[in-house]
C-alpha cells in the first residue's frame, strides 16, 4: 500500500499533496512504482493532531479518489468515518483502512457489512491528540492481540463476512517504540487469530534512531525497507509504506532470495 495523504499536516510529508492535481499525480507516481494499492487520507493521525469533519475529509480526498478510480488504479482510504467510507465505497473505492478499528464511529462495522469492502481494522485506544498516554499494557502482544479479537468478534455479530476482514498492531498508536518492536517479533501471535495482517511501520518513530539526528522524517526509509522485508519473510498480507520504491527493491531482493533457496 502506498501512502497518499490530502492533508496540510501528515507528519511526515503533510501539504505536499494537498491540491488535487500534486495528490493525483502522485497515485499515477506510486502506481507506477510498484504499489498494489495507493491509501488516500484526509485526517492526519500524526501524534496530537486534531479531529477532521468529515465534509471537510471528503472535499479533500473525493476528487482525488474519483480521478484514480477513473484511471483504474486501485484505491483504499484510510478513515475512521463510516460516512466518508459510504461515499468512498460509492466512487469504487473497495478498500476501508480504518486506524481506528471501528472504535471511532459505532456505525462502522454496521456500515462496512452493508457495502461488502475489505476492512483494515487497526489495535486502537484513543485519538490521536490522547493517545501518547495511553500506553500502559500488562504485556502488549497479550493484550493487543486480545483486543483485536475482541474487534473481530464484534465485526461478526454485525455481519461483517471473515473474508472482508485484514487486521492491523496499529504501530505507534498508543505504543511506544518497546512495544512496537515486541509486537513485529510476536507476529505469529497476531497471525494466529486466522486472518491477513498489515504493518504499518513506514517513517514511523521507532525508526528515528536508524537515521541521523533530528534528520526528517523520510531519512527512516531505508530502515522502513528492511521492516518490509522480515515481515514479509513472516508472511503478512500488506505494508504501508510512504516510499514505495525502496518497499519494492526490498521485496524484490527478499523474492530472489526466496527463489534462489527454492531451487537450491
Amino acid at each position: 500500500m502506498g501512502v497518499l495523504n490530502v492533508t496540510p499536516d501528515s507528519f511526515s510529508d503533510g501539504g505536499s499533496f494537498i491540491a488535487p492535481d500534486a495528490a493525483i499525480a502522485r497515485a499515477v507516481e506510486l502506481r507506477s512504482q510498484g504499489a498494489d494499492l495507493i491509501d488516500v487520507g484526509g485526517e492526519s493521525t500524526r501524534p496530537g493532531a486534531a479531529r477532521v469533519d468529515p465534509a471537510l475529509e471528503q472535499s479533500r480526498i473525493m476528487p482525488v479518489i474519483e480521478a484514480m478510480v477513473e484511471r483504474g488504479i486501485p484505491v483504499s482510504v484510510d478513515t475512521m468515518n463510516s460516512v466518508t467510507a459510504r461515499v468512498a465505497a460509492k466512487a469504487g473505492v473497495r478498500v476501508i483502512n480504518d486506524v481506528s478499528g471501528g472504535l471511532a464511529d459505532p456505525q462502522m462495522y454496521r456500515t462496512i457489512a452493508q457495502l461488502g469492502v475489505r476492512y483494515i481494522a487497526s489495535h486502537w485506544r484513543g485519538h490521536s491528540d490522547t493517545m501518547d498516554d495511553l500506553t500502559s499494557y500488562d504485556n502488549v502482544v497479550t493484550d493487543v492481540r486480545n483486543a483485536l479479537k475482541g474487534r473481530i468478534a464484534e465485526m461478526l455479530v454485525w455481519g461483517v463476512a471473515p473474508e472482508q476482514i485484514v487486521i492491523d498492531p496499529g504501530l505507534g498508536f498508543a505504543k511506544t517504540a518497546r512495544h512496537n518492536w515486541a509486537l513485529l517479533g510476536a507476529l505469529g501471535e497476531l497471525e494466529s487469530l486466522g486472518y491477513p495482517v498489515l504493518i504499518g511501520a513506514s517513517r514511523k518513530r521507532f525508526l528515528a534512531p536508524f537515521a541521523p539526528d533530528d534528520a526528517p522524517a523520510s531519512e527512516r526509509d531505508f530502515a522502513t525497507a528492511v521492516v518490509t522485508a522480515l515481515v514479509a519473510e513472516r508472511g503478512v498480507w500488506g505494508v504501508r509504506v510512504h516510499d514505495v520504491a525502496s518497499t519494492v527493491t526490498a521485496l524484490d531482493v527478499w523474492s530472489s532470495m526466496r527463489a534462489g533457496g527454492a531451487r537450491g
